[in-house]
């Protein structure tokens, strides 16, 4: 069995932040809910637990609390924060509101440098707090290992138990040496090795796919994107001629997208490639359509057709492949009790439309988005559609505001690849989160040669983010920003001014729609 960390949650917005940063000491971890039973997560034999932080206070009459056995299973503990609360107040120390709340950078100073968490770390570490209660009366057989400026209990433990809890954040990048300490957890106390890697994890799953669809024959709706990508490579490997890939034309794709998806899956990998030219099809639907909304709801009832129309023609098959990731499992199911409900109900987890009657392979359902990108490249796939940027699944249709015409859609497709083509050529496009270019409904007064012009309006949007929840706009070179407009304006035809968006998240979204 993979040794594995499990993390309980209980509401944290970092909850995510900590199993990467687990993964990341080529460890696997898994999220939890915080009220999962002793005995369920003893069947998990999990190397040592993480108790996440949370927005409550462990004292308030509806906080979430664990089975008070689960520090019973005789496997290293680890409090976060709110964790830290749960550990105390459940062990016999105390937990009050704070004179002072500690939100934001402190200092933390090491009073032991012999605990197995801080050993051979600065006396003074930098870390980031995000709380308002304290511990006010130690929990018994336990001492404190590390003090702030406002709490004595910043970092406790009970060596005897192995037991161990931090007031602050480790696994954000403002805790400096908080991967260090995290490591020392997950090797030097909890014992685990390095066996997580990708390389590993190819084995692994291939196995698991082999097991699970047996003979069967599984279909999987590849978009060009990197979860169905490698999805695809995945399953290929495992199952061979036993898949296949349908690849829908929709009409608002990038520019020569269906041509690098049969080159690639097609003839370079020899898939059995279904490719479906359902542009007209689309364009009909969205024909004098708006709201963004409904253009949405319009490509994913569409696409629903045609893939179903598509699957009956590739023949019977038992299982339906999906590029579903970690996040989407976790964020898709809501946690019982108060902390961190739903927060987004996504396309890929129960999805389906119910008279399409497949058993569910999702290949990818416990890794990352950046496990995700080392697989792909593990398996061989270019680094072109490895490192591509996010690109909405209702394509270019969200990216022309208003209604999506043949003719707003080669405007924006041909800027679109300029986009593409400077941000490679300049190294900017693997560096950042995402760029691309917006089609306004504007049209203005320009003049180009001895001519007046009246012509729409180009948006730039660049913007920089680990997860896509937050971002920042990106601040190009100047001579990056003018040559795209130049090029923009000199050979799209139909165009005559170019802007750039320099609005973060929040307030505003990445996408204009």
């Amino acid at each position: 069995m993979q040794e594995q960390i499990v993390i309980l949650d209980f509401g944290s917005q970092y909850t995510q932040v900590i199993a990467r940063r687990i993964r990341e000491c080529n460890v696997y971890s898994v999220i939890v809910p915080y009220d999962i039973t002793a005995e369920q997560l003893s069947a998990l034999a999990p190397k040592g637990l993480i108790l996440s932080g949370g927005p409550a206070s462990v004292y308030a009459r509806n906080a979430p609390l664990p089975d008070r056995a689960i520090f019973d299973l005789g496997v290293p503990v680890l409090g976060i924060c709110y964790g830290l609360q749960v550990m105390a107040q459940f062990l016999g120390g105390k937990v009050e509101p704070g004179r002072k709340r500690e939100f934001g950078k402190a200092k933390l100073r090491v009073v032991d440098s012999f605990s197995p968490l801080f050993a051979n770390l600065p006396e003074i570490l930098q870390v980031w707090n995000s709380h308002g209660d304290k511990i006010t009366k130690m929990p018994h057989g336990f001492k404190s290992v590390a003090a702030t400026e406002n709490s004595d209990y910043a970092a406790i433990e009970n060596l005897d138990r192995k037991l161990f809890a931090l007031q602050f954040h480790p696994e954000v990048a403002h805790t400096p040496q908080g991967r260090e300490i995290l490591a020392r957890f997950v090797h030097n106390i909890c014992g685990c090795q390095k066996s997580w890697t990708m390389r590993n994890y190819v084995d692994i799953a291939v196995e698991a796919i082999r097991q699970q669809v047996g003979k069967e024959r599984v279909i999987l709706g590849l978009s060009g994107g990197v979860d169905s990508s490698v999805a695809a490579a995945l399953l290929h490997k495992a199952i061979g001629r036993q898949l296949t890939c349908i690849f829908v034309n929709n009409g608002v794709l990038r520019g020569r997208e269906e041509c690098v998806v049969r080159e690639v899956f097609g003839r370079h990998f020899k898939m059995k490639l279904q490719y479906v030219d359902a542009s007209k099809r689309f364009l009909t639907a969205l024909r004098r359509v708006t709201d963004p909304e409904r253009k949405r709801k319009i490509i994913g009832r569409t696409f629903i057709e045609v893939f179903e129309t598509a699957a009956k023609r590739a023949g019977k098959a038992k299982f339906l492949a999906q590029g579903t990731l970690y996040p989407d499992v976790i964020e898709s199911v809501p946690i019982g009790g108060n902390p961190s409900a739903m927060i987004k109900s996504h396309h890929n987890v129960g999805g389906l439309p119910k008279k399409m009657r497949f058993q569910l392979v999702e290949p990818l359902k416990c890794l990352f988005k950046d496990e995700v990108r080392e697989l792909g490249l593990e398996l061989g796939l270019p680094r072109e559609i490895v490192l591509r940027q996010p690109f909405p699944g209702p394509g270019l249709a969200v990216r022309i505001l208003g209604e999506v015409t043949p003719d707003r859609l080669q405007i924006l497709r041909h800027a679109d690849t300029i986009v593409v083509e400077e941000m490679k050529t300049t190294g900017w496009y693997y560096k950042i989160w995402q760029s691309f270019a917006v089609l306004l409904p504007v049209r203005s007064v320009g003049v180009m040669g001895d001519e007046r012009t009246y012509d729409y309006t180009i948006a730039l949007r660049a913007v920089e983010s680990q997860d896509g929840m937050t971002a920042d706009w990106v601040k190009l070179p100047p001579e990056l920003l003018e040559r795209l407009a130049n090029r923009i304006i000199n050979e799209v035809k139909g165009v005559n001014r170019v802007c750039l968006d320099i609005t973060s998240k929040p307030p505003g979204t990445i996408e204009w729609e």
